[in-house]
């Protein structure tokens, strides 16, 4: 019987795998190769889904407001518009047209204080950036010229806010932008206001907790001190009418 060393065994078990372990190995990447494909597939499918729905939730939250209404000559018509610190608002309007009428735009805050003030106008678009959070009242001023007569004149009014009331396409001409590039960017824009607003929504909490927190504690002492009132009240009428039927005899 003819005995083979461990090195001479150990080679031939060796040179028989390397065969084995290059036909695995070439299955393996044949297996593999579909995986990756598959992956990275299904990533991108991720991504555009992704995208799709960012998409349908800035057109959702899209924060436009339009209304239309008709101003009588020699009146004055105003709305009421939340703004906040730092966030652009844009307001486009447009006029039916009018004889011997003039009718002027003011913009003016809570205090009083004009924000924009236009004399004549027909049809045409304001901006403003508020410097603090304020409710501005946006009023359109009628007025009729003496010897004239003229109806009710038609007004349109459109406002946006935030990401909504800037001109991309004036940016992607001046920035000389791609139309992706410009995507990208009122997406990002649109990020920074979602944010923006969570994070103003977070604090409106917040003071609306402290305003709750310190109702309920008002409440709480006023019923301690009504309470206290209906004891010294009840102590005083047994007082009195104890001293009362003493007085009559009616009791010892």
């Amino acid at each position: 019987m003819l005995l083979k060393s461990d090195q001479e065994i150990g080679c031939s078990n060796f040179s028989y795998g390397k065969g084995n372990c290059a036909l695995t190995s070439s299955s393996l990447q044949s297996s593999i190769a579909p995986r990756i494909m598959r992956n990275s597939s299904l990533i991108n499918s991720t991504i555009v889904r992704a995208i799709l729905m960012v998409l349908i939730l800035s057109s959702l939250i899209l924060n436009v407001d339009s209304i239309r209404f008709q101003l009588e000559p020699n009146t004055r018509r105003c709305l009421k518009e939340e703004m906040r610190k730092d966030v652009l608002v844009s307001g486009e309007y447009d006029l039916s047209e009018g004889v011997g009428v003039r009718t002027d735009l003011q913009v003016l805050d809570s205090k009083g204080h004009a924000a924009l003030n236009r004399e004549s106008i027909d049809k045409g678009k304001f901006v403003i950036t508020a410097d603090e959070d304020d409710i501005y009242d946006i009023c359109f001023v009628s007025y009729l010229s003496p010897g004239h007569q003229s109806g009710p004149r038609e007004v349109h009014l459109e406002m946006k806010h935030g990401v909504e009331a800037k001109s991309y396409d004036e940016l992607a001409h001046i920035g000389k932008l791609k139309p992706l590039e410009m995507e990208l960017t009122k997406l990002e824009d649109l990020s920074a206001s979602i944010v923006t607003d969570f994070e103003h929504m977070k604090k409106r909490e917040e003071e609306m907790r402290d305003t709750n927190e310190s109702t309920n504690t008002r409440v709480l002492y006023l019923s301690i001190f009504s309470m206290f009132c209906l004891l010294g009240l009840a102590t005083w009428q047994v007082l009195y009418l104890r001293k009362f039927f003493k007085t009559k005899k009616l009791i010892d």
